[in-house]
């Protein structure tokens, strides 16, 4: 029972519109009305630029981290990489956006620093090069996705199933993006500090 409460505090706790909220409360209005639509830092940078892009991605990592932590105290590991995949399908499906939210990559970079921080540094540095040199963010993001597995499965089996359902998760929720990868049509990230 105790680990049913905490998966579902670890949803609520990623179903927190970090991006959404930020926005409205520096008065840059309805997050979803802009750009993309999307609620991720993304998006935010869009209307509110890098720094208040950046706050968003932190803010976002840390509901995950949270339920990590919280899923380690209750259960170990293996449990705490499932809450984390939890936090990310809340952040993916929030019960308060009539489960629209946003692509979970801030989220799943969250997991994986509170997992196996040796992990976040790889994806990190795989994801910053490829972002950097391209251009294009969610290139860098879909071999992340392929790569994470991997990752899990090098820590133990339990890690790795729940690292592989975050992968697949997530790839899901970039299908769009993938598809204008193929197509060559993929946009490319458009860095402002201010906004």
């Amino acid at each position: 029972m105790i680990n049913l409460i905490v998966l579902i505090i670890s949803y609520l706790l990623g179903s927190i519109p970090m991006g959404l909220l930020l926005t409205r409360i520096m008065g840059k209005g309805d997050l979803r009305k802009v750009g993309s639509g999307n609620i991720g830092a993304t998006n935010v940078m869009r209307v509110g630029g890098l720094r208040m892009a950046g706050l968003t991605w932190l803010l976002d990592m840390a509901k995950a981290i949270l339920a990590v932590l919280i899923g380690r105290y209750v259960a170990g590991d293996a449990f705490a990489a499932w809450c984390g995949f939890v936090a990310i399908v809340g952040h993916c499906y929030p019960v308060w956006l009539r489960f629209k939210g946003g692509k979970g990559i801030s989220s799943m970079f969250g997991v994986l620093l509170a997992v196996s921080p040796l992990s976040f540094v790889v994806c990190a540095i795989e994801w910053l090069t490829v972002a950097l040199t391209t251009g294009i963010s969610s290139m860098g993001a879909t071999i992340v996705f392929c790569l994470i597995p991997v990752l899990g499965f090098a820590i133990s089996a339990s890690v790795g199933w729940a690292f592989l359902a975050i992968g697949l998760l997530c790839m899901w929720r970039h299908r769009e993006n993938i598809k204008r990868l193929i197509a060559g049509t993929e946009s490319k990230i458009e860095w402002k500090w201010k906004k």
